[in-house]
């Protein structure tokens, strides 16, 4: 939920904020965010990461998730 209101997601977007609150404070790169929300048979567009990335700042803040060039994503820790 985000101002107390629910805030509907998909399964993968789920799994990647997820992942990204788990190591918050750290970077996690693209390509351990790519293999935790798709398996070994799914074929994968070359910008889906990006696109979960994109649908979860529309819906909790462009702030949450810092792209980390080069290297990954990340969500800093709580203060």
């Amino acid at each position: 939920s985000l101002n107390d209101e629910d805030v509907k997601i998909s399964r993968r977007e789920f799994v990647l904020l997820l992942k990204l609150i788990e190591n918050a404070g750290r970077v996690i790169s693209r390509e351990s965010l790519t293999s935790s929300l798709y398996g070994w048979g799914d074929e994968i567009d070359s910008n889906a990461l990006e696109v979960h990335i994109h649908n979860i700042r529309k819906k909790f803040g462009s702030n949450l998730i810092r792209t980390i060039r080069g290297v990954g994503y990340m969500v800093d820790k709580p203060k």
